[in-house]
């Protein structure tokens, strides 16, 4: 039922099993439409269009993301084209002079593993990092490290990129840490519009990011963070839209740099607005269709039921349920990752589903199945 909103991607990849849409999912036929809408307000507005774009377009996208988190002050969320951008910006607002002390754990995505690796070579941050695994007992061990130190900054993922393993309870994770002055950043990618998600009780204390690329379907280069209210940090990485608003004082006055008093004090520069277009299309698009996290959720589900149900037939492939990492499939992400054990093993299956037009992706030695609205039919390995 849910197809018929994706019929450009589908026309273009024709007989294609499509299991990689915790990578790229393909993108509704409104973006389409919002791709061009941008184009026309370009060439209607030319200079004016960042007056327009400020004040219409990205208050209608901060209200339509607050209203499915649960955020009660919608003016705390800023916009960039990644979350590398957010985590550098972040980091930069520790003194420099001292080194950031962390507790994180081993399954970050890339954009926030490869930055905090790259400064512990240079000797910039001390890391405590705990592992995922065993799955039954990492909040425990997650919360054992939290009242062991005091930390700068604490970063964790709502749903881990590498195994689909939900944290289940945030809450208790932020209450924990008692230091006001520690930042707790809590990466929502590959939870945002696939996990139901209330922070309506996190917001005031916690960082949330996440953007567009995966299962808000609006495609790359629009990202978000929501910046705890009453927040006064000061990057070092900062950039013109963070003081929009007093940009003709700022540009003349030499002196202390001014900082937007919402979220976009988190904002950087200049970026491509037709990525914000499009996903503001796709969330209007749901909230007309009634389609809410918890309707895609529950579609998801169903889904990777039936997919477990296949797997024996999956033969020679060698996929089994006893290679799925999860903390229990009632409550997972949207895609399965299995623990292959050997690199070059994981790239020969993954090319030979490729080649029977079953696309999906891997992460190491991890082949990743995921799942979307646009599956309504069972899987023919």
């Amino acid at each position: 039922m849910y197809k018929k909103f994706y019929s450009r991607f589908i026309a273009a990849n024709p007989d294609v099993q499509h299991y990689a849409s915790h990578s790229h999912h393909y993108w509704p036929d409104v973006t389409y439409d919002a791709s061009i809408e941008y184009w026309n307000d370009s060439a209607r507005l030319v200079d004016d269009k960042w007056d327009y774009i400020f004040s219409q377009k990205i208050p209608r996208a901060q209200n339509l993301i607050a209203s499915i988190l649960s955020v009660p002050m919608p003016q705390q969320i800023a916009f960039a084209p990644n979350t590398h951008e957010f985590v550098t910006r972040i980091l930069s607002c520790f003194d420099p002079r001292k080194k950031i002390r962390i507790l994180t754990t081993d399954s970050e995505f890339y954009s926030f593993d490869r930055q905090v690796n790259r400064l512990i070579e240079a000797q910039l941050v001390d890391v405590v990092c705990v592992q995922t695994q065993p799955f039954h007992d990492f909040e425990d061990r997650f919360l054992a490290a939290i009242s062991a130190a005091e930390y700068d900054l604490i970063f964790l993922s709502h749903v881990f990129f590498n195994s689909g393993v939900v944290v289940r309870d945030l809450e208790r994770i932020v209450n924990a840490v008692s230091n006001p002055k520690t930042q707790i950043v809590i990466d929502g990618y590959h939870g945002f519009m696939a996990v139901p998600t209330d922070l309506s009780r996190l917001c005031k204390r916690a960082f949330y990011l996440a953007g567009s690329y995966k299962y808000a379907q609006g495609g790359e280069g629009c990202c978000f963070l929501v910046v705890p209210e009453n927040c006064d940090l000061r990057p070092l990485n900062t950039g013109w839209f963070a003081g929009f608003a007093d940009l003709a004082s700022s540009m003349t006055t030499r002196g202390q740099v001014s900082f937007s008093q919402d979220g976009f004090r988190f904002a950087g520069s200049t970026l491509d607005f037709s990525a914000l277009y499009r996903l503001i299309s796709v969330l209007e698009l749901f909230a007309r269709e009634k389609i809410t996290v918890e309707v895609i959720h529950q579609h998801v589900l169903k889904r990777q039921q039936a997919f477990l149900a296949d797997l024996p037939s999956s033969g020679d492939l060698g996929l089994s349920v006893e290679a799925i990492l999860n903390n229990g499939f009632e409550k997972h992400g949207h895609f399965f990752a299995f623990e292959m054990g050997d690199l070059e093993r994981t790239k020969t299956i993954s090319a030979e589903l490729r080649r029977r037009k079953i696309i999906t992706d891997s992460r190491q030695t991890r082949l990743r199945f995921g799942f979307g609205l646009y599956q309504d039919a069972r899987i023919k390995f």
